[in-house]
């Protein structure tokens, strides 16, 4: 199983976290119900409460185990000392402001490295899609390396705004269409 888009991930993950957590509330209610009871659960009654406790811990772990390397960024991520991107645009932040080429053009499929300055606060680099779904964002730091990695999987055109509270003026910190990422076939995918 891999996941092409984070969108991908989420709707996974959603089902997967909601069947969880009615597990996790069952184990409550079960609890409330003993709880409630005059008679109290007896010690050899407690053994399937305790199986049902472990049964949710191996389910949780695994179900981390089993989906980290189906994450599309995580290889990436773990190997990119190894990675040489395919292009590499540079962004610079200072006053509230992005200085950072007008468009940026990549084709499906590019490693692309964006560095990232600040020179002044703690701002955010995020890329949104135009529905403003997030695919990633990173904090910049001055005085710090900044860089995300990404390799884009959808075409389209994708905003650029900062993710951290840099103050009221941050709020303008907004970029439109100014990724744009072709080489999809005609329904983007």
């Amino acid at each position: 199983m891999t996941f092409e888009t984070s969108v991908e991930l989420l709707k996974f993950h959603n089902v997967a976290y909601t069947v969880y957590a009615m597990l996790i509330i069952s184990v409550i209610a079960w609890f409330a119900y003993n709880l409630t009871r005059e008679k109290k659960a007896e010690p050899i009654v407690r053994i399937p409460f305790y199986l049902y406790i472990g049964f949710l811990v191996a389910m949780g772990v695994g179900h981390h185990i089993f989906t980290y390397n189906t994450i599309p960024w995580v290889s990436e991520d773990i190997m990119r000392h190894n990675i040489t991107p395919d292009k590499t645009f540079q962004i610079k932040m200072a006053n509230h402001k992005f200085d950072m080429p007008e468009k940026m053009e990549i084709k499906k499929g590019e490693k692309v490295l964006f560095d990232a300055h600040s020179s002044d606060l703690v701002y955010g680099f995020g890329l949104f899609r135009q529905d403003g779904s997030m695919i990633s964002q990173m904090q910049v730091n001055p005085g710090s390396r900044n860089d995300l990695l990404w390799t884009f999987n959808e075409c389209g055109e994708f905003d650029v705004r900062s993710t951290e509270y840099a103050g009221p003026a941050g709020n303008a910190m907004f970029v439109k269409k100014v990724v744009i990422v072709t080489g999809c076939d005609k329904k983007g995918a």
